[in-house]
């Protein structure tokens, strides 16, 4: 009989390696140090749907970097983890507040709405970032029947648009949250990018400063797949296992998901790229605002580059790099570093970018 451990593939490689765009961090393929930690959980039986010993250690990672009341539930995906973090947090009739360009509002697909059944109220920001007074345009209503409930603001670090909230200003949104009687969800995507540009620690702006459940990233930062939902305040959420499985969010091997987060948060990995990811954006956005006639429309604070420039220019030189048009009709565009862009990317893409322009 045959080892059933025995590897044998007959798979191909369908893609040039040597390829990076700038369209998304989700484009960036998985950290070396990751697949090996993929590696090591791999072999042998481990009890299914997170029983194992590789999420039961990802608790006591999680302690070390957002205290000991923090427990941490694997999911598989961003929004996956945002739906289940919310709907623990709100009631049937409760609403969320966030901002218009949140990614729970403009890149979900309605699932918070549709699948976790709250309602979003949404308000329009400068730079992506709430504000006391930006969250009081929709924080009223709490005794009318007719309108949805506000009961959570969400905040994402960093933004859509790729700023930072500084931890004061992530206090000051808790305050008057928790005065409103409100809670606070922290979307962290890309929470690593943040940490690396405050240069703080995660903690620093999240369980210190009154955030009360968080949705931790790992795949834009070198996971395969894998986010968490981290209740950072046990009594801000109701049944979170029940609702991650009814959200289809609850893995079976669960310890494929745990390994990589521990692998990410154990040392110092979650860090490299983060920082490294960051680096590469301000050199992209240095070399930008030397070509004249493109403008960076916000401040480059983590792995995002938002620019304005000719609308035919973006069309053809998005046949040599891969990138997106943010707002098409205005020329604004989004450019992404991640943990493997390199310097030479970043050059080859800032002298296309001057050949494109000067044929203009």
């Amino acid at each position: 009989m045959a080892d059933p451990t025995t590897v044998r593939t007959d798979a191909r490689r369908h893609h040039d390696p040597q390829v990076r765009g700038f369209a998304s961090d989700n484009y960036a393929g998985t950290h070396p140090e990751i697949l090996a930690a993929l590696a090591l959980a791999n072999g042998g039986h481990q009890i299914a749907y997170g029983e194992d010993e590789y999420t039961g250690h990802l608790q006591r990672v999680m302690h070390s970097h957002f205290g000991p009341t923090a427990e941490a539930f694997p999911v598989f995906n961003g929004t996956g983890a945002n739906v289940v973090a919310l709907q623990a947090m709100t009631d049937r009739w409760g609403a969320v507040i966030c901002a218009e360009s949140a990614h729970i509002h403009v890149d979900e697909g309605g699932a918070p709405e549709r699948v976790g059944g709250l309602k979003l109220l949404t308000v329009p920001t400068a730079d992506g970032k709430l504000t006391p007074e930006l969250i009081d345009r929709q924080a009223y209503g709490w005794d009318d029947e007719h309108r949805a409930m506000p009961q959570v603001v969400s905040i994402a670090q960093n933004t859509e648009l790729g700023t930072v909230y500084t931890p004061d200003e992530i206090r000051a949104i808790c305050d008057h949250a928790h005065r409103l009687g409100m809670k606070v969800h922290l979307d962290g995507a890309r929470i690593a990018n943040a940490s690396a540009s405050l240069d703080v620690p995660m903690r620093t702006f999240t369980n210190t400063v009154g955030v009360d459940v968080l949705s931790f990233g790992g795949t834009k930062n070198g996971a395969l797949f894998g986010e968490a939902v981290v209740v950072l305040d046990p009594d801000a959420v109701r049944a979170m296992k029940h609702l991650r499985k009814l959200s289809m969010q609850l893995a079976s091997k669960m310890r494929f998901v745990s390994v990589q987060l521990e692998a990410l948060l154990a040392g110092d990995l979650w860090l490299r790229n983060a920082r490294h990811a960051n680096e590469m954006a301000q050199r992209l956005a240095e070399g930008v605002r030397a070509v004249g006639g493109v403008e960076i429309l916000h401040p480059v604070q983590a792995n995002a580059v938002f620019a304005r420039l000719p609308h035919a220019v973006s069309e053809r030189l998005q046949k040599r790099f891969r990138f997106y048009f943010w707002d098409e009709a205005a020329g604004d565009v989004r450019w992404m570093c991640a943990f493997d862009t390199t310097e030479d990317d970043v050059d080859a893409f800032v002298l296309a970018l001057k050949e494109e322009m000067a044929r203009q």
